[in-house]
């Protein structure tokens, strides 16, 4: 599947799909940054986790392929959280919907999973592209319909600064387990006035742990490999995410409601800041493995 590129400059309304004729090869751009991805992976330890991560195995993968749980994130006290497989593996719901009806010019889904966002993007005529770690959400992802690379959002992308819209959905405003530098990141993707369209928790939290993945078929003491071991994440409700935003210099543009979840849409900041995250932000963000429960490369 060829993969669906930002013009030049953004643009505040739907474009049509392209023609569906596939090219003999990647367009230049996209080769450049799978290229540029494989350089960075060699000199660059966090690239290359990304890609070994956790999402990029079992469990994560078996889910995707079956359309279902169990699937859990797995504090170190042992608390666990639901991931939603189920929903992600169904078609675009009223909440997506809120959601994607907002979403200006050339979209960019980060974390993109099974890809019910990017094919519903496409269908509404908008171009759109999947990033996700794994293998089986890419794969997933091409099969009904949408265009997606198998790559983290830390990696060197296609069309960096030309995306219209950023979507950071499905808990994924936890990738890396901090938010400021995913902002700062998704800043350097998105067009002069750019929208970060994001979902956060219901609830007014701002929690940053160490997790697993974990399907409840074995024991914690039995398991090890590199699907088992802890990763960063984060947990941050609608007050939490504004401190950040604001400190960065985004500006809100709206917020709201739907099915129980709970969006952000924020205006990409018209100077770029990057003074604003605090030095200890900083240290904790470069000993970090930034994990995306979406991204991919060809």
């Amino acid at each position: 599947m060829s993969t669906m590129l930002p013009p030049s400059s953004s643009s505040g309304t739907a474009t049509a799909p392209a023609t569906a004729t596939a090219p003999a090869q990647e367009p230049r751009e996209t080769a450049e940054a799978s290229e540029a991805t494989r350089s960075t992976a060699a000199t660059d330890p966090r690239g290359a986790e990304a890609r070994t991560a956790p999402w990029g195995t079992d469990p994560y993968a078996n889910a995707l392929r079956n359309g279902r749980g169990p699937l859990f994130l797995r504090r170190s006290d042992g608390w666990l959280l639901p991931l939603e497989v189920e929903r992600w593996c169904s078609e675009a719901g009223a909440a997506d919907l809120s959601a994607l009806h907002r979403c200006e010019g050339p979209v960019l889904d980060i974390g993109c999973g099974p890809g019910r966002l990017v094919a519903e993007l496409t269908a509404l005529g908008h171009r759109a592209l999947g990033i996700d770690v794994s293998e089986a959400a890419v794969a997933r992802t091409r099969r009904i319909g949408g265009s997606a690379l198998l790559r983290s959002v830390f990696d060197p992308l296609p069309g960096e600064g030309r995306w219209g819209t950023l979507l950071l959905v499905d808990g994924n405003i936890g990738i890396g387990g901090d938010p400021a530098a995913l902002l700062d990141r998704a800043a350097d993707l998105l067009s002069t006035g750019g929208l970060l369209i994001a979902e956060t928790s219901p609830l007014d939290i701002d929690e940053r742990v160490q997790v697993r993945l974990d399907d409840g078929r074995r024991a914690p003491a039995e398991k090890s490999g590199p699907a088992d071991r802890p990763f960063p994440w984060a947990r941050i409700g609608t007050p939490a995410l504004l401190r950040y935003a604001g400190a960065c210099g985004w500006r809100p543009a709206d917020q709201w409601s739907a099915e129980g979840r709970a969006f952000v849409s924020l205006r990409r900041p018209r100077v770029r800041d990057r003074s604003a995250r605090t030095s200890s932000q900083s240290a904790e963000s470069a000993n970090s493995t930034p994990v995306i429960s979406s991204q991919l490369e060809r």
